[in-house]
């Protein structure tokens, strides 16, 4: 159905709008291309929340040569006004013959709306190019829309034989520097990250992004901390950041002097209900990230953290690193804590894997949700 040509300017279009990953929410990440008779006349992908959306980029790159062309979108243009005028109207004006659509809204009040506007206009509209990637590439807004709740990655570094530290607790370091930079990639492209309370007093990160040694964007910091029992002068608990650091306790856990010596220090501090163990309620942490706004949530807690989000089958997405090395031990780390799986047939499993050499690192990598489940 599709040719070559199609398929190439959609890759391009998606690779445009991997750009925006990490800085577009409550927007998805879009990339756009126009083109003519086999050549790109224009493109570009939404940058960020209240700017043009990647169709206009496109447009406005491409300029009179617009005119009479294709317009290749990874997600179907918008049809209503928001902060931004909408795109369908632009792609009228700009006098764009056929547009492709690699997916359709999956917000169900406005679905199908821009692709029928268009055609009932004269527009040759075909939908479903690279369907799949287009639709991973806004995972996390599609979950977001539909359930409130953020698109959850896990993220692991260990050894081979799945230890993340020695039982001593040493583990700096365990991944090479690509392996180390690939993971702050992934801090970029998410809205928060998390870790738990044992996290800050072994290592005392800062939690902030900066792949390649270059700064970027800082997520949203999350701590889970029962009892409020965090020491304030920590690190991130001192930095300054645009991005705000968040403390979650559980109600009538902790005291008022514990909640009020971490609010003067500039970090806000939430609460969730007990869940059965009296900890923090994963699943009211998820609700409440996702009020705030966020659509992806990197999990980089220890061994107890990450198994509460797999237990509870929260986790949407797998990265795990492993170095070329074995730590050993029964008392050594795990990478996954928690209850686990009774039976091998009831182990979490990943479709879509991918392996990446970083020199000699690995990230094994997949997704644990079908995103087609999504639309159906």
């Amino acid at each position: 159905m599709w040719s070559g040509e199609d398929i190439k300017f959609m890759r391009r279009a998606l690779k445009l709008g991997k750009k925006g990953l990490g800085y577009t929410a409550p927007n998805p990440a879009v990339g756009a291309i126009v083109a003519s008779q086999g050549m790109i006349l224009g493109e570009g992908w939404h940058q960020k929340a209240g700017t043009p959306h990647a169709e206009i980029h496109a447009l406005r790159s491409a300029g009179d040569k617009a005119r009479g062309s294709d317009l290749y979108v990874t997600l179907e243009p918008c049809n209503h006004t928001g902060r931004t005028p909408p795109c369908t109207h632009a792609i009228l004006q700009a006098g764009i013959r056929r547009i492709i659509i690699g997916t359709l809204d999956p917000n169900p009040k406005v679905t199908g709306g821009g692709a029928r506007f268009l055609r009932d206009r004269g527009l040759e509209v075909e939908t479903g190019c690279l369907r799949y990637e287009c639709r991973l590439l806004i995972a996390p807004f599609t979950k977001h829309v539909l359930t409130g709740m953020p698109w959850v990655r896990s993220k692991v570094a260990c050894s081979l034989d799945g230890r993340t530290a020695t039982h001593t607790g040493h583990s700096k370091w365990i991944t090479n520097q690509k392996a180390r930079s690939s993971g702050h990639r992934l801090r970029e492209i998410s809205d928060a990250i998390l870790v738990g309370k044992g996290t800050i007093a072994a290592d005392d990160p800062q939690l902030t992004c900066r792949p390649g040694g270059k700064t970027g964007k800082d997520p949203i910091r999350v701590v889970l901390d029962s009892a409020l029992n965090i020491d304030t002068s920590s690190r991130i608990c001192q930095m300054k950041s645009p991005a705000p650091t968040v403390i979650i306790g559980v109600k009538g856990r902790a005291t008022d002097e514990h909640r009020q010596a971490i609010e003067a220090s500039g970090t806000r501090v939430w609460f969730t209900p007990p869940d059965k163990q009296n900890r923090v309620s994963i699943i009211d942490v998820l609700r409440m990230l996702g009020d705030f706004g966020v659509q992806s949530l990197l999990i980089e807690g220890g061994a107890t953290i990450n198994g509460a989000f797999w237990d509870q089958a929260l986790v949407d997405e797998a990265f795990f690193y492993y170095a070329p090395m074995v730590i050993g031990g029964e008392d050594a780390r795990p990478a996954i804590g928690g209850s686990g799986s009774v039976e091998i047939g009831t182990a979490k499993r990943l479709s879509h894997v991918k392996h990446h050499k970083l020199g000699d690192n690995w990230l094994v990598s997949g997704l644990v949700t079908d995103i087609d489940s999504f639309w159906s």
